[in-house]
């Protein structure tokens, strides 16, 4: 009789049905998503993920994680080797403001233009649409305060380029700061520890 997916003597660890479930998945997913696939606990699979991740380190792929969904990318360290075997010649780096602005919004994230242009002290329209672009940024809903302008968090493509595999891997600020209110007059003063990255045009 031919075996089947539940055949004790053929089943694979959680590890590998996590990796299949995240390989075969066009976006992103979250914990609950891959328990209820797998029939187990969301504790279970946070585990499994964990041990997965620390497998995947000898390897070409990692688990990325944003906003508490899962997918599978490329090692960031062989971003090379990828861009070249693909022909990814049409590339640009950041410029400072852009840079700047990127940092403000991945520190502080989720946060509105008023709120990044009074920490820079000019107006940021024209740097954020260009984020927005290469999206290493994007939308996310529209704040309670007056006017409801947009909010802006960090995307998926910017922990690609930057290669962390979460938010939480950025580097810590040399001082903390609060968030500013979108009336607030004086810009704020740090050095936001985020280095310049060749990216796609």
């Amino acid at each position: 009789m031919a075996n089947t997916p539940t055949d004790n003597k053929n089943e694979l660890s959680l590890e590998a049905k996590i990796e299949a479930l995240l390989f075969i998945t066009p976006t992103t997913t979250t914990i609950s998503q891959l328990a209820e696939a797998l029939n187990t606990t969301t504790t279970t699979i946070q585990n499994g993920l964990e041990n997965l991740q620390a497998q995947l380190l000898q390897r070409g792929i990692r688990v990325q994680e944003n906003k508490g969904r899962y997918q599978l990318t490329t090692a960031p360290e062989l971003s090379n080797y990828v861009e070249q075997f693909l022909h990814l010649e049409n590339t640009s780096k950041l410029s400072v403001a852009a840079l700047e602005t990127l940092a403000i919004v991945a520190y502080q994230q989720p946060v509105t233009r008023p709120s990044v242009d009074a920490i820079r002290g000019v107006n940021s329209d024209g740097v954020i649409r260009t984020l927005l672009s290469k999206g290493l940024i994007e939308e996310i809903g529209r704040s309670d305060g007056p006017g409801r302008p947009i909010l802006y968090s960090t995307a998926p493509e910017f922990l690609q380029y930057f290669g962390l595999a979460s938010i939480k891997d950025l580097p810590p600020l040399d001082i903390s700061f609060k968030p500013l209110e979108e009336d607030t007059e004086t810009p704020t003063q740090t050095k936001l520890p985020i280095d310049n990255q060749v990216l796609k045009e």
